[in-house]
């Protein structure tokens, strides 16, 4: 049986926002007791497949409480509850048409409220001022995406939070430019993360400086010709000013599409890390690789373990999520796509020696990736052979682009099976960095959505100088002013380098660890390139230009302090605050 070991930190977000509480908000869970909650719940499927739930839940109770695994949010708030909506990504379609738009504004509703955040792509709206039938004129999409903002400002997400969306525009439509500048202003569309939608000819006439077509969605018919380098160079600007809008990179996401005969992937979920189908809904998990540092080595076997034990729980997660909708059900069911990702990667580089920013950072990336995606496809592949394929498998084009699989016809379980979701909360009840982002800072204070504020210091820092006689009053508060090694010149240089975070480390690091990460994930990556506040938009150029080049789907960035009002901030310096990594992609 595992022992149950929290840090103050998480029991607070446990308390506040996952325990059970009464009618009066009096807590009446403990987080062992939620923990159990949610392994019954979700082993029950076993059942149901000739296994042995009772068995199962045990195994599922022990990865969670060793916090080598934790599920996305909606399963730990909502399983074995009244609710039990346990996915945390949904995409919606939008059509060109009133009842479209306002029955998706009433779907996204009902799954704001389960705890789940939502994509849309408003893309099939025809344009600002052209002709509706009425004999008036429309206002674009930029004025329903307002009306979408509001609403969801006035959903709690789940009881806990506010609502999250993603709202994306090809470059393609004609209010490119105004969907774009949106967010220049402050309060614009504070529910929604924005991103444009770039194909590869885009991007090419970007480079040659050539011009492409903006296209009215209704008519089909090109309204004008616009310099490709001038949309690309607002882009940049504007992700320089305050962060909005991302970009992804579309054609290559399709290219991935595993089930193409269903339709096209038009849009992500709130965060940008997963790629979805209209109605598309997919429940993610994340690994704790800092627990799987064993002295200077990776702890494979063990990983293995546990890569097989969340790839079973994922898969479980889907026959026992109450959809909340029936056009969401009847999909996944026909893809049962999961998300298997990661947490405490920055940690556990420390805890093995080595830089964030440097190729052996690369290499471990890439190792580990790459073990996990093999592990969870054999896992997916073993699960077949017990539940059945997952019933597109035939039409899918899995075997053509699996990395371990190609050109044979081994039916699966999961169309996909790793997503490296921002684990914004999860990581706090873990006690580790977040996704693969670099540490944030070494000492920092983070604001709750309850407006609580914690406060954290590096636990393997606190180590490392004490074993180097180094751990006082006047090197911490060196630490908590500046967050960072670099500038205090009494640490050694071995230790600056090791406890890198994420404003030491170069922009094009950040890039590339991204790729890395990439090159061995089924779906997308949640990361954010932090940016020094002295960043050019040259330099947005420069990284947004490499992430595509290096087969990035998407990316964004934030440059320090150009935002009010983010989460997570130096303590000592709170008029410049920070979030981890994309403010509502977190």
């Amino acid at each position: 049986m595992q022992k149950l070991s929290l840090s103050k930190n998480a029991l607070l977000i446990l308390e506040h926002r996952y325990l059970k509480k009464n009618e009066n908000g009096k807590v009446v869970e403990g987080p062992g007791n939620m923990f159990r909650r949610v392994a019954r719940n979700i082993a029950k499927p076993d059942a149901r497949y000739g296994g042995n739930a009772k068995k199962t839940e045990q195994e599922f109770y022990d990865l969670m409480v060793s916090l080598d695994f934790l599920p996305n949010s909606p399963t730990l708030l909502n399983a074995g509850r009244k609710l039990q909506q346990l996915a945390a990504c949904f995409v919606l379609p939008i059509e060109d048409d009133i009842s479209s738009i306002f029955k998706t504004l009433h779907d996204a509703a009902l799954i704001h409220k389960t705890g789940a955040g939502t994509g849309f792509n408003f893309s099939r709206l025809r344009p600002k001022g052209d002709m509706i039938e009425s004999s008036g004129f429309t206002s674009g999409p930029v004025s329903f995406m307002k009306v979408f903002d509001a609403a969801t400002g006035q959903i709690k997400l789940g009881g806990t939070l506010r609502g999250a969306n993603m709202g994306i525009l090809n470059a393609s439509h004609p209010d490119i430019e105004e969907f774009i500048t949106i967010k220049s202003k402050e309060n614009v569309l504070t529910n929604f993360n924005v991103s444009v939608a770039i194909t590869d000819k885009f991007m090419q006439a970007a480079r040659k400086n050539k011009n492409y077509s903006l296209e009215n969605p209704r008519t089909k018919k090109i309204e004008k010709k616009e310099s490709a380098k001038r949309i690309f160079r607002l882009i940049c600007g504007q992700a320089w000013l305050n962060g909005d809008p991302g970009v992804i990179f579309i054609d290559r996401i399709n290219e991935f599409n595993q089930t193409p005969k269903l339709g096209k992937i038009e849009s992500t979920d709130s965060c940008g890390e997963q790629p979805l189908l209209p109605y598309e809904a997919c429940n993610l998990g994340s690994i704790n690789l800092s627990n799987m540092a064993d002295g200077k080595k990776i702890n494979f076997e063990r990983l293995k373990k546990i890569v097989h034990s969340a790839v079973h729980f994922l898969d479980n997660v889907i026959d026992m999520c109450q959809y909340p909708l029936e056009e969401n059900k009847k999909i996944v069911y026909k893809n049962r796509k999961i998300g298997l990702g990661v947490m405490g990667f920055a940690d556990m580089l420390i805890k093995l020696g080595i830089a964030y920013d440097s190729q052996d950072g690369l290499n471990a990336a890439e190792k580990i990736m790459k073990f996990i995606s093999k592990e969870a496809s054999i896992a997916s592949l073993e699960l077949a052979g017990k539940r059945g394929a997952f019933p597109e498998w035939k039409n899918s084009v899995y075997n053509k682009k699996s990395k371990y699989f190609k050109g044979c016809h081994m039916p699966l379980r999961n169309a996909t099976r790793t997503t490296i979701a921002p684990t914004g909360t999860i990581s706090i009840i873990a006690d580790v960095s977040s996704g693969i982002e670099p540490l944030f800072a070494l000492s920092y204070a983070r604001r709750t959505a309850e407006g609580k504020t914690l406060i954290y210091f590096n636990e393997e820092l606190k180590k490392s100088l004490k074993e180097n006689y180094m751990y006082n009053d006047e090197i911490i508060d060196k630490i908590n002013k500046e967050g960072s090694l670099k500038n205090i010149d009494e640490i050694p240089d071995k230790l600056k380098k090791i406890f890198v975070v994420g404003s030491d480390i170069a922009p094009e690091w950040h890039v590339r660890m991204q790729a890395a990460f990439q090159k061995y994930v089924d779906n997308g990556i949640s990361k954010t390139v932090t940016l020094p506040k002295d960043a050019t938009v040259e330099d947005v150029e420069k990284i947004f230009m490499m992430a595509y080049e290096l087969g990035c789907k998407g990316i964004s960035v934030y440059r320090y302090g150009s935002r009010e009002g983010q989460v997570i901030y130096l303590s000592s310096k709170r008029d410049e605050q920070i979030t981890l990594s994309g403010f509502l992609r977190r």
